[in-house]
C-alpha cells in the first residue's frame, strides 16, 4: 500500500463516522445548493458529525459558520466542510527553522509512541538525505537506552549514550558536540515520558533546553510533541498542557490506526495553532510521513491519489 492509502485506512473509523453522517444528512449536496437556508436538522446533524471525529468544539462552531455564510451563494456541502478543514490545519503550519545542527527534541508521556517515532524520524531524514544522530537522553525508565538503541541500529544512523541514571542535559550536550563535529544534522533528542504535573522531570527538560541553546543558536529547533492518536480529545488536552510547559513547536500524530479518531488533528490545530508535523501509521521505519493537510483531509473524506 502506498502511504495515502494506508493513511486512510488509519483514518478509516473517522471516515465512516464522517461520511455516513453526510449520506445522512442528503448526500454531497447542500440544501444551499438549491438558494434556501440550511435547517436546524441539517445543522445539528453535520455539528454533530464533526463532534464525533474529534474534531471539538471550537473548530467545529469555525466550520458550521462558514457553511451558513455560504448559504444561498451555491456550493457542495461537503466540498465547503473539506475545505475549511484544510484551511484550518494550513493555517497552523510554520516553516521548519534552518540550522545546522538542527536539535529536535522529542517529548511526550509514556505510551504514547515517543521512543519508536524517534526511530523514524531518523529512518525518514536519513532517506531526505540528511545525516541525522540520535541522543539517548532518558536515562529515567528500566530499558528506555535499550530501546532506542534497537531503532538507531534499524534506522542506520549513530547513537549518543550514557548508563541509566546519567544526567539527560549531559547527555544532549555530548550529542550536540559531537554533531557538530562530525557534521550531523538533525539531532533528535528522544527524552524521557513525562507529565506535566511531574516538576521535577519538567524541570529537567527545562535545563536540556539551555543546554541545547547554550551550545546552538536558536536550540531547541523543534521540539515534538509525540500524541497516541487513539486518546481523542484527550490529546488535545495533552497538547496544551505540554505547550504551556515544554514549548511544543509541533505535534507528531502517532498510532493512527482504524480506531483512532482522527479529527483531535483539527482540534490542536485550530485551538493551539500547533503544526501536525508528521503523522504514523504503523509500526516500521517507514510508517512516518510529514503531514499534508490536503491529503488528510481527502483520506478523511475517502478522495483517492
Amino acid at each position: 500500500m502506498s502511504f495515502f492509502e494506508r493513511l486512510r485506512k488509519g483514518l478509516s473509523r473517522t471516515t465512516e463516522q464522517l461520511v455516513s453522517r453526510f449520506e445522512a444528512i442528503g448526500g454531497a449536496e447542500a440544501p444551499a445548493v438549491r438558494g434556501r437556508p440550511i435547517d436546524s436538522g441539517t445543522a445539528e446533524a453535520l455539528e454533530e458529525a464533526l463532534l464525533s471525529a474529534d474534531v471539538g468544539v471550537a473548530a467545529t462552531d469555525r466550520i458550521m459558520t462558514s457553511v451558513r455564510a455560504a448559504v444561498g451563494h451555491g456550493g457542495n456541502l461537503r466540498t465547503l466542510v473539506k475545505e475549511q478543514i484544510r484551511r484550518i490545519l494550513a493555517d497552523a503550519e510554520r516553516p521548519l527553522v534552518g540550522a545546522r545542527p538542527r536539535v529536535v527534541l522529542v517529548v511526550g508521556v509514556n505510551g504514547a509512541g515517543k521512543t519508536t517515532t524517534v526511530g523514524k524520524l531518523a529512518s525518514l531524514a536519513k532517506a531526505q538525505g540528511e545525516r541525522p544522530l540520535i541522543c539517548a537522553a532518558d536515562t529515567f525508565r528500566a530499558a528506555a537506552v535499550e530501546q532506542i538503541a534497537i531503532w538507531a541500529s534499524r534506522a542506520g544512523v549513530d547513537l549518543v549514550r550514557a548508563p541509566p541514571g546519567a544526567d539527560p542535559a549531559a547527555v544532549v550536550f555530548d550529542a550536540i558536540v559531537s554533531g557538530k563535529a562530525r557534521d550531523r544534522s538533525p539531532v533528535i533528542v528522544d527524552t524521557a515520558g513525562r507529565l506535566h504535573t511531574r516538576v521535577n522531570l519538567m524541570s529537567e527538560l527545562d535545563k536540556i533546553r539551555r543546554i541545547a541553546a547554550r551550545e546552538v543558536d536558536g536550540a531547541p529547533h523543534e521540539v515534538l510533541l509525540v500524541l497516541d492518536a487513539t486518546v481523542g480529545q484527550n490529546g488535545l488536552t495533552q497538547a496544551r498542557e505540554f505547550l504551556q510547559a515544554a514549548g511544543v513547536t509541533g505535534i507528531v500524530l502517532a498510532k493512527l490506526d482504524g480506531t483512532a479518531k482522527g479529527g483531535i488533528a483539527v482540534a490542536i490545530a485550530h485551538e493551539l495553532k500547533l503544526p501536525i508535523r508528521y503523522v504514523g501509521v504503523g509500526e516500521g521505519l517507514d510508517d512516518l510521513a510529514p503531514f499534508s493537510p490536503q491529503e488528510y483531509v481527502d483520506a478523511l473524506f475517502e478522495e483517492t491519489w
